[in-house]
């Protein structure tokens, strides 16, 4: 099966990489995905989940992040997602970021209510 490279960067450390068989992403275009084989890309990344599926010799898995803001660039197979912020799914205390969610609610701030919303699905897409 082909597979392409993925790279996710944030602006503080590589977040994940690894050979991937379909990625998903939110563009402010829409939502894309990416398969070996795509056209050349560059799009500007939402916040929202990412979702990427790999296919290793244990089987199809699949690793989720959150990104918050960022860009992805797409050629010969290789898949780069620079994002501002990005934590793995499995990073994300759910607790703080529902604690987090109600509190910008609160508050009426808009910008981290996205954020924690963005950071509570993608756990929950684990």
């Amino acid at each position: 099966m082909a597979e392409l490279h993925v790279e996710l960067v944030a602006a503080d450390r590589q977040v994940w990489s690894g050979e991937a068989s379909l990625v998903v992403a939110r563009t402010t275009s829409g939502d894309i995905g990416v398969m070996p084989g795509h056209q050349p890309l560059l799009g500007v990344l939402e916040p929202g989940s990412v979702t990427i599926r790999t296919a290793g010799e244990s089987g199809e898995g699949s690793v989720v992040a959150a990104v918050h803001g960022g860009f992805l660039s797409f050629a010969d197979d290789k898949l780069s997602l620079l994002a501002e912020i990005a934590e793995l799914a499995d990073e994300i205390d759910v607790e703080r970021a529902e604690r987090a969610l109600e509190r910008a609610k609160s508050e009426a701030d808009t910008a981290a209510e996205r954020r924690a919303e963005v950071r509570v699905r993608a756990a929950a897409g684990r």
